[in-house]
């Protein structure tokens, strides 16, 4: 894990069409900068890349994965499906995601993190919504570190808050951790960043009640490759 060192802000755009989340969304990222948040469909916002919520098998079946392969063409899951063949032997971890062109002027880019290992699983006992976040940004990451300057500007949903059942001041919470998470560090693989989720909320979860709380990543014991 490495801090991120100076680069072109990211502009990030949360938007849904479910008010609650919408409200949740602003009350956990109230002093969050950077951050734009709207009540909306993300098939109307003009970013380089949209973040869908998916399942591990990549197929676009259901919810914001099935509106956007409606909007991009059937080819769209085609691509989705055939990077996680060919960077993640066919089956796509939760706390990880894919980067793919949209076939599209605007997006230029649709990026896939799991929320669920089935479509409409239930996923609100899980840190799901956080392990997909966070992947969603590292894939950024790693695609401006390909192509610079390729994503400067993303729109999500609320992850997980009408497929996999989260309440939306969860999904609020676990996707402000997963962003905070992004914008201080980049990870070396994809492991790496659900360790660092899963301590950093194990840590919040056993906190004396009152007690602040900041995002920073545990001590690194072994590199991995």
């Amino acid at each position: 894990m490495s801090v991120n060192q100076a680069r072109a802000p990211l502009a990030v755009v949360l938007t849904d069409i479910d008010t609650e989340v919408v409200r949740a969304w602003r009350a956990a990222f109230a002093d969050t900068p950077g951050i734009e948040i709207r009540e909306g469909s993300i098939l109307d916002e003009d970013v380089d890349a949209w973040v869908s919520p998916t399942n591990s098998r990549g197929l676009m079946d259901g919810g914001v994965d099935a509106a956007v392969k409606r909007y991009l063409g059937a080819g769209i899951q085609l691509r989705v499906q055939r990077a996680i063949r060919d960077r993640f032997a066919g089956r796509l971890p939760v706390g990880s995601a894919v980067c793919v062109p949209s076939g599209a002027v605007r997006p230029k880019f649709l990026i896939s993190t799991p929320t669920m290992e089935t479509s409409s699983e239930n996923v609100s006992e899980t840190l799901n919504v956080a392990l997909a976040c966070a992947a969603a940004f590292q894939a950024v990451h790693r695609q401006n570190a390909e192509a610079p300057g390729s994503i400067e500007s993303v729109a999500l949903v609320g992850m997980g808050a009408r497929t996999g059942r989260v309440p939306a001041r969860v999904c609020a919470n676990l996707m402000w951790t997963g962003y905070t998470l992004f914008n201080d560090y980049s990870f070396d693989d994809y492991d790496e960043l659900r360790d660092t989720v899963t301590a950093q909320l194990d840590d919040i979860e056993n906190a004396p009640a009152g007690k602040a709380i900041r995002i920073t990543p545990p001590r690194r014991t072994a590199a991995r490759r």
